[in-house]
């Protein structure tokens, strides 16, 4: 679709889509505002704790690659759909186990569906609404769909916490079932445009292995000592095995990963501030909700209501960050929403015993959401634009790898820094000296990826201004290069 008029059809498959985006989003809301009730009913410490959120991203960012690939290769109606089943049996396993490895074992499967669901519902919308306004506002409403997710998530889940955290694994169940059936009906089948080749066996071993492992490896590092045998072995392998990818993905001839496709630097832009911003977040959330509610002892539906604002925000913004998207570019966009997220946590590090919501979290989740609605559209039109059809499935697998990456890695570190800051006491002084440091991190890294952007903005500047021309996308590149060798 090239223009913005849209079919009653289009629109139920892309409310289907946006379906599954929502219960991503949902999921991680809900089960960050009931952490606190998990680990008091499950017995479970704050390193063990995490791996509640770890081990949805594990599974999540370590298939994403082949998630993305897949979908290119066997169809992305049908891997969406078969992955959104899977989903819905996931969560209903999560809202039944009684110990903490089966939950963790329950989040890891559903991370695994939604590494399937993901790209292959980002590269329907992809392939389905041509660059330009019509994706630009396809996109908006698809992250907007995320934001109404993790607020309403964060709502629901503190008043189901508040009758038992075991409702908020269940309660996206229904939800993915209705989804399902809508798919098979909305989902269009001649839409289906599956790329050419084999399958890269050696590339997928070796790139999914590399990712779990290094995903794993941070996370336990808190545990077993950074400086350890095990770490150190064990991030060496990761290096190895990421060397050996690379080889492969370079020598193959069906790649799960065209190494070409980084010619783009936009794309390359656009995964690095994904990984630093989700990252980002992912470190603030959990600071956030241990403090208010440990330290200020806020209830789960307090701490839901708290964190609220930001999410309202990015809801009620799709219509405006679309304009704003065909007016500027993401190129101008994306530095001004990241900007807006370095501004929400520099002003939470003013922390304290007695902080209040109007005076801290409130101005803290307006810029946060600000950063969001702006800056994530952003991102997922920046890793697609200039990408051929027959591989948005794995320009769509590449930024949410980065994204998910980006949050196991950072969440792992911030909580290791907040560990080490407090030195295992409880007293507010204790959890003061964890929290701020664990902050410093969480700003530290957004302002990170504020450079990054801000690259992008230089170069469309320059652009605009006439001193470098616009860059050929990397499929048309291709096109000329193989139209070259056909003549010679």
């Amino acid at each position: 679709m090239t223009d913005t008029r849209w079919t009653p059809r289009l629109w139920g498959a892309l409310v289907v889509l946006c379906a599954a985006m929502f219960l991503d989003a949902l999921d991680v809301s809900m089960v960050g505002v009931a952490l606190p009730s998990i680990g008091a009913d499950l017995h479970l410490s704050d390193s063990a704790l995490q791996w509640v959120v770890s081990g949805y991203v594990l599974g999540y960012g370590g298939l994403l690659l082949l998630g993305g690939r897949a979908a290119d290769l066997l169809g992305r109606r049908r891997v969406f759909l078969i992955a959104l089943a899977v989903f819905a049996g996931a969560s209903l396993l999560g809202g039944l186990v009684d110990s903490g490895p089966l939950l963790i074992g329950a989040r890891f499967l559903k991370g695994i569906s939604a590494a399937f669901t993901a790209p292959a519902g980002l590269s329907i919308i992809t392939t389905t609404f041509a660059e330009g306004p019509a994706r630009n506002r396809a996109l908006s409403i698809y992250t907007t769909c995320s934001a109404a997710g993790f607020s309403l998530g964060l709502v629901i889940s503190g008043l189901l916490t508040s009758a038992g955290w075991r409702l908020t694994f269940l309660m996206p169940v229904p939800i993915a079932l209705i989804a399902l059936l809508a798919g098979i009906k909305l989902l269009p089948r001649q839409r289906e445009q599956r790329s050419s080749g084999g399958y890269d066996v050696a590339g997928a071993i070796t790139g999914t292995v590399a990712v779990l492992l290094l995903v794993f490896t941070v996370t336990e590092a808190q545990g077993a000592g950074w400086l350890s045998l095990r770490t150190i072995g064990s991030l060496l392998l990761v290096v190895a095995l990421a060397a050996a990818f690379l080889a492969i993905e370079a020598r193959t001839a069906h790649p799960l990963v065209r190494l070409g496709i980084f010619r783009s630097a936009g794309v390359r832009r656009a995964n690095l501030t994904a990984l630093t911003l989700m990252g980002s977040y992912a470190g603030f959330q959990f600071v956030a909700t241990l403090y208010l509610q440990r330290l200020l002892d806020w209830s789960a539906l307090e701490t839901a209501l708290g964190l609220l604002p930001g999410g309202a925000i990015v809801a009620l913004s799709a219509g405006s960050v679309s304009r704003l998207l065909d007016r500027f570019g993401p190129e101008r966009v994306l530095p001004v929403g990241v900007a807006s997220m370095v501004t929400g946590y520099a002003l939470f590090l003013r922390l304290d015993e007695h902080s209040s919501f109007l005076g801290l979290v409130l101005p803290s989740m307006l810029l946060i959401g600000a950063g969001f609605a702006l800056g994530f559209p952003s991102i997922n039109v920046a890793a697609t634009n200039g990408v051929a059809d027959d591989e948005q499935g794995l320009a769509s697998g590449l930024v949410n790898t980065a994204l998910q990456v980006g949050g196991a890695i950072v969440l792992a570190v911030t909580t290791a820094v907040l560990t080490a800051g407090s030195g295992g006491g409880t007293d507010a002084h204790a959890q003061l000296a964890g929290y701020r440091p664990a902050l410093l991190l969480v700003t530290g890294t957004t302002t990170l990826g504020l450079l990054i952007a801000l690259t992008g903005a230089l170069r469309s500047g320059r652009r605009k201004a006439g001193a470098e021309p616009a860059p050929v996308p990397d499929y048309q590149y291709r096109a000329v290069q193989q139209e070259v060798l056909s003549e010679r």
